[in-house]
């Protein structure tokens, strides 16, 4: 007896009204959104301008459904071509069923059309998104847990996951959660590509390209643990040998392009530094113009300070002079009256 679950919700999709709302749809629009918030932060901070991340993910998005829905139709087609199954379900994405290999090859396709247009150097972009795509992997996962798919090997481990529906074979109970597992991975792929840019100013696509390799080692043992139908070659199922064989071709880029192109790009878009300078030097300009402005206020009022001063040395000048004034007149009354007391006395 289990003393512990996951339990999956008993259905994946709500209406209001008319309208379905479907968790996978949800998850992916979540992610979405993280992945060109995160993306916007590290593009301003590394001088891009706000707003190029979710110019380009315009095209990017779209792009990356479509090659996700492709490779997935591609590689498991048996579940929409085989007889008794109807063609129209490879149509109808929002039942799940995107594969990441496609998702990022066609979406790469689309951020270069929308970086060309913008001007921007793909490399750069890729190094911005790489942590943002990541988490959106995370939150999309989640999307396999409201369809109740991709499940691992049966387990009654207190994490396990409960299954309780029936639909295409599957056997109600209690299994790996491997859908956690992958996006616990990814938010630990984040946080590496994160720590090791920060660390080692990754540059040129390298930040992107071990999101990549991170991720690959991840999928490997991931994949390993599924129980979904998979076509095999030689023991292991096709995505662990499309995880081996991308790992190893980003290793192999991290390498050639260390050698190659080392450091990190000093300018990521052009005009962005350039509109920078120009709010700097506005910026600048105001602060000299009050700078002039405080410094003729302290030139005015020294001017009338220095004007008090010399009126009033004026004032105490010309009060001196009267004063000196009278006492000469005083001097010269006091001598008239000597002279007419000596007069007296002669006539005496």
């Amino acid at each position: 007896m289990e003393l512990a679950f996951i339990p999956s919700p008993s259905r994946g999709v709500l209406h209001l009204g008319p309208i379905p709302l479907r968790g996978y749809a949800f998850c992916i629009i979540i992610g979405v959104f993280v992945a060109v918030w995160l993306g916007n932060k590290r593009w301003i901070a590394r001088g891009g301008r706000p707003g190029t991340v979710a110019d380009i993910a315009v095209w990017a998005v779209p792009f990356g459904l479509i090659g996700g829905r492709l490779y997935h139709v591609i590689t498991d087609y048996q579940l929409y071509f085989s007889e008794g199954r109807d063609w129209v379900d490879a149509f109808k994405i929002w039942e799940g069923g995107l594969g990441i290999w496609g998702a990022i090859a066609f979406g790469a396709v689309g951020a270069w059309i929308g970086a060309r247009r913008r001007g921007v150097p793909m490399p750069a972009y890729a190094d911005a998104v790489a942590p943002g795509i990541a988490l959106a992997q995370a939150i999309g996962r989640w999307g396999n847990w409201f369809n109740q798919e991709l499940y691992g090997k049966a387990t009654d481990l207190p994490w396990a996951v409960e299954i309780t529906s029936t639909a295409d074979g599957r056997v109600p109970g209690t299994y790996h959660p491997t859908f956690l597992y992958e996006s616990l991975w990814c938010i630990g792929v984040a946080l590496l590509v994160i720590w090791a840019d920060r660390r080692f100013k990754l540059g040129h696509g390298r930040a992107f390209a071990l999101y990549v390799a991170a991720y690959c080692a991840g999928r490997f043992w991931i994949e390993y643990m599924r129980v979904d139908d998979a076509h095999h070659i030689l023991g292991l199922r096709l995505n662990n040998w499309t995880a081996l064989f991308v790992f190893l071709l980003a290793v192999l880029y991290i390498v050639l392009s260390a050698r190659k192109r080392p450091g990190r790009e000093a300018v990521v878009e052009p005009g962005a530094q350039s509109a920078a300078g120009d709010t700097r030097s506005a910026a600048d300009k105001d602060a000299k113009d009050a700078k002039d402005t405080e410094n003729d206020a302290d030139a005015a009022e020294k001017t009338d300070a220095t004007g008090a001063t010399e009126a009033a040395e004026d004032t105490s000048a010309a009060d001196e002079a009267d004063v000196d004034e009278a006492d000469d007149a005083d001097d010269a009354k006091d001598a008239e009256g000597v002279t007419n007391g000596a007069d007296s006395a002669k006539k005496g």
